[in-house]
């Protein structure tokens, strides 16, 4: 029904449940460079930093040592699935479209002068509007992209309509603002706001023929996960797939892309101003992207700032 996909920086996790795929982010990268199980892939991130911007000033040489870590992670991924790993631009950058296009083309550049094929890389961007037209520029070059922290349908849309290979729609976060803005504790599974979040998108994109790719992330119970079966692809934590793995249980389809084309849907014109009033008018969305974003970047100053001492010992 669906591929399964590994969302953790953890090769051990990979290892054990040989997902296809494979995803991570700042926050992962963040928490796998201080195991000691990783300390040789962040020293090798440092020695290629050192021998080739010795002469540069510390603060470029740990930018530079971040991009190289999330490399060096995204190679030694790849030895174990058999399909794709995604790798993030600096999320510092979510508004800037030239910069993110000038920061995708670098880190493809490294993954292929390790002999990585760019078809195996796709590239996490936010998806914010200058981010959707970042990736409609590399997508066109043959840079395929991932773009994230998706919380709603007009997001959705114009990565479609930018021709994004994949996005990441939010569940368990869509499901953590909604328990916060209401004062609930729980909703059932198949009226979870991060579900319905996902169902709608996936529903429109397979009524309308747009052969982007939903993969549902971000989960927060394993009822998420099953109300989605049949979504194109799941990115789960090491911690629920060992739940979904002791479970034994009928596991029906949720999703169909045959009973989409079948659904009235009304097709949405979009284009930037009808993308940032739809964002506006979306408060869930609206927060979420600003948080997810301020929460990758702070992971990503902490991941700079451990590599900039390492640097100058």
């Amino acid at each position: 029904m669906t591929v399964v996909v590994a969302d953790t920086g953890d090769f051990h996790g990979i290892a054990r449940f040989t997902p296809r795929d494979a995803t991570t982010n700042p926050s992962l990268v963040q928490a796998a460079a201080q195991q000691p199980d990783y300390a040789d892939v962040v020293e090798g991130a440092l020695r290629l930093t050192r021998r080739e911007l010795s002469d540069r000033p510390l603060a470029e040489q740990a930018g530079a040592a971040l991009d190289q870590l999330a490399v060096e992670f995204g190679l030694r991924i790849l030895e174990l699935i058999p399909g794709r790993v995604s790798t993030e631009v600096d999320a510092r950058l979510s508004f800037d479209t030239a910069a993110t296009i000038a920061k995708a083309r670098q880190i493809i550049a490294k993954y292929e002068s390790r002999g990585q094929r760019r078809e195996r890389i796709l590239i996490k961007i936010a998806a914010t509007w200058e981010g959707i037209r970042a990736a409609s520029v590399l997508e066109r070059e043959g840079i395929h992209c991932n773009l994230t922290l998706l919380f709603g349908l007009h997001q959705a849309i114009a990565c479609a309509e930018a021709g994004v290979t994949l996005i990441s729609p939010f569940v368990g976060r869509i499901l953590d603002w909604y328990l916060k803005d209401t004062g609930r504790t729980s909703y059932p599974s198949a009226e979870d706001p991060g579900v319905r979040s996902v169902t709608d998108i996936y529903n429109y994109y397979k009524h309308f023929g747009y052969r982007t790719e939903v993969m549902g992330a971000s989960f927060r119970n394993m009822g998420e996960i099953c109300e989605l079966a049949g979504c194109d692809l799941l990115t789960i934590s090491p911690k629920l797939l060992a739940e979904l793995e002791s479970t034994r249980t009928q596991l029906v389809r949720k999703l169909d892309s045959g009973a989409a084309r079948a659904m009235r849907v009304e097709k949405i014109a979009m284009d930037e101003r009808t993308f940032r009033a739809m964002h506006t008018q979306n408060r869930m969305a609206d927060d979420k992207l600003s948080q997810g974003i301020a929460d990758f970047a702070k992971a990503q100053v902490a991941v700079e700032d451990m590599l900039a001492k390492r640097l100058s010992e």
